[in-house]
């Protein structure tokens, strides 16, 4: 039960981190409007799924054939929920977002822009990888699995939905850049310590 409360703050903490999903809806709504970047949440939630779907069933083969390699990739996982804690830590550079209005993309490409934003996003598979094989027990039924994979698709959908309502308010985007360095900082030091609590109980199993 520790671990699947620490893994859903994990996904939560993930997701708010600043990063290419945040700067593409950012983007979005402030050039396009309210509609286009929510469209485009819509579209990063459905990416999440691609990611989710290899993982699950690759996990799956893990377990069953390598049970001693499957525990490697849970140390391995915990210590890159370290590596993220600490590189938002350390952030420095500014996020930026500001883009002139162009031609208004339709509501496919709205999407598209989403979806592959973070299906094709390297650190979105390392992130997901990561998340599972804390929470993946030899024997679960996939439905169970897949469950926790909605909750990341919803998580990325509610959050990124209210990024672009945000965003799409001039001078509320301005005040919530403004406070970036403490939000890198405190979800930093969030993920570093969950993942350092998560790494200490899988090298005691």
């Amino acid at each position: 039960m520790h671990e699947l409360i620490a893994v859903a703050t994990i996904t939560i903490l993930a997701v708010i981190s600043p990063g290419p999903d945040f700067a593409m809806v950012t983007r979005n709504g402030y050039s396009f409007g309210r509609k286009i970047g929510l469209i485009s949440a819509l579209g990063i939630a459905a990416g999440v799924q691609v990611h989710v779907f290899y993982t699950v069933l690759g996990i799956a083969v893990l377990i069953t054939r390598s049970p001693s390699l499957f525990l490697a990739m849970k140390v391995a996982g915990a210590a890159y929920l370290m590596y993220l804690g600490y590189k938002s830590f350390t952030n420095r550079a500014p996020i930026k977002t500001d883009s002139a209005p162009g031609h208004m993309p339709t509501n496919r490409q709205a999407f598209g822009m989403g979806f592959f934003t973070n299906a094709l996003n390297p650190k979105t598979m390392l992130f997901v990888v990561a998340t599972f094989t804390q929470v993946v027990e030899p024997g679960a039924p996939f439905w169970l699995n897949f469950s926790y994979g909605f909750f990341m698709s919803f998580a990325h959908w509610a959050w990124f939905s209210i990024v672009a309502i945000v965003f799409s308010e001039k001078r509320l985007r301005a005040a919530m850049l403004a406070k970036q360095r403490a939000v890198d900082v405190l979800i930093g030091a969030a993920l570093f310590g969950l993942g350092g609590s998560l790494l200490f109980a899988n090298s005691t199993v």
